[in-house]
């Protein structure tokens, strides 16, 4: 799972617990862990949600300005399915 370079430190600091994202499918597994620098996160909880449960609130606990900004990073190819992605960092 990657984030965009502003993104990383607050993950680090565990100021970043969740992340949007827009796939066809998951590609993220409960459990797994993926690499974030030096450290990794590591995946508690993903669901699907909808469109309009991304808040603003819920854009700023990801990390972003507003609905419109995550929205710019979060879909990935073709994917039409909001998933929320919960994670913790581990070092």
């Amino acid at each position: 799972m990657q984030f965009t370079k502003r993104l990383r430190d607050p993950i680090r600091r565990g100021e970043i617990t969740c992340s949007i994202r827009i796939w066809k499918r998951p590609h993220v597994r409960v459990g797994h862990s993926y690499k974030v620098g030096a450290g990794s996160i590591v995946v508690d909880k993903i669901r699907q949600i909808q469109f309009d449960d991304i808040t603003s609130a819920l854009a700023r606990r990801s990390g972003f300005a507003g609905v419109a900004d995550l929205l710019k990073i979060a879909k990935h190819g073709a994917g039409e399915t909001v998933y929320l992605v919960e994670f913790h960092y581990e070092k």
